[in-house]
């Protein structure tokens, strides 16, 4: 069950308009996960009021590179420049640390460099996401990990639904003022996963999940297994063709067999939506696995 909790607080008010040049998009080709800690600084920098010439005095950058580093160019930031930043604009720092830290080993800076990027700064641990963020955690953290096992292996997948809740921690507050913080953790966590999963022809490739069904797992005989296992694989195949809505309940559904109660409540979306995914998927997926066959001949 998913925790009860206060309603949405209400949007704040917007920031006032800045003077100087507005902050531009962050560039193509920036990492998943880089782009995970840099959207909620950015967030924090445009929500917070302060100008470029404030941080400016804070960091030890000119206003022209650290409008750069909210944008994703140049080279990879030393995570003293990122703590310097956060420190104004209010980000707990340790899941930003963490995802920073990810994202330069993903961009391929070596450990030495991630350490001696980040000595001068110590980073504490005693920072603990708000109360109610560790409460939902509790709640949806099992079933994001099964989320993410069809798609991930073991290693990915607990990478993930840390990298979930990191953003999450570092979103809070929008989390609280969107309409529905599950879908909003939802999608934190379908993007995250998809990051990762390996792609053919734009599609996710799941074929993985076909050796941990509860139909394989129910079966007694290596020939039944084997069957079961040839069946799930084609139906995976044809489910990656699946609409995101639809792809989501049919794993939750289909592979974990949840009731359409509890997969509307992690998805967070209505009873009514999950059922009609449902029909509709199975319908695209009979066509696809079972086409009907055509009339032959006609009558006289």
């Amino acid at each position: 069950m998913t925790p009860s909790l206060e309603p949405p607080a209400p949007a704040p008010e917007p920031a006032p308009v800045r003077p100087g040049r507005k902050l531009g998009p962050i560039m193509e080709g920036v990492g998943s996960v880089h782009r995970a800690w840099l959207e909620p600084l950015r967030a924090a920098y445009l929500g917070s009021g302060l100008t470029m010439s404030h941080l400016s005095v804070r960091v030890p950058l000119a206003k022209s590179k650290i409008s750069e580093l909210l944008r994703g160019l140049g080279h990879y930031p030393r995570w003293e420049i990122i703590f310097s930043l956060s420190v104004p604009l209010e980000v707990p720092s340790w899941p930003l640390y963490r995802l920073w830290r990810q994202a330069a080993l993903e961009a391929r800076k070596s450990p030495d460099w991630v350490e001696q990027s980040s000595d001068r700064i110590p980073v504490t641990t005693a920072q603990t996401p708000p109360l109610d963020h560790r409460a939902f955690q509790e709640t949806v953290e099992t079933m994001y990990r099964l989320y993410a096992q069809v798609f991930l292996d073991d290693d990915q997948r607990d990478t993930a639904v840390s990298n979930t809740f990191d953003i999450l921690w570092l979103s809070w507050n929008d989390a609280l003022a969107s309409p529905d913080i599950r879908r909003f953790a939802w999608q934190a966590l379908r993007a995250t996963v998809m990051s990762r999963t390996p792609h053919i022809d734009g599609r996710p490739e799941f074929g993985a999940a076909a050796f941990d069904t509860i139909a394989l797992r129910q079966l007694s005989t290596e020939a039944a297994q084997m069957h079961q296992m040839a069946e799930s694989l084609q139906l995976f195949k044809a489910m990656s063709w699946l609409p995101e809505q639809q792809l989501d309940v049919m794993v939750m559904r289909r592979l974990y067999d949840f009731p359409p109660e509890e997969v509307s409540a992690l998805l967070g979306v209505p009873l009514a939506i999950v059922r009609s995914s449902e029909r509709h998927a199975i319908h695209f997926l009979e066509n696809v696995i079972c086409p009907p066959t055509e009339t032959e001949g006609t009558t006289a």
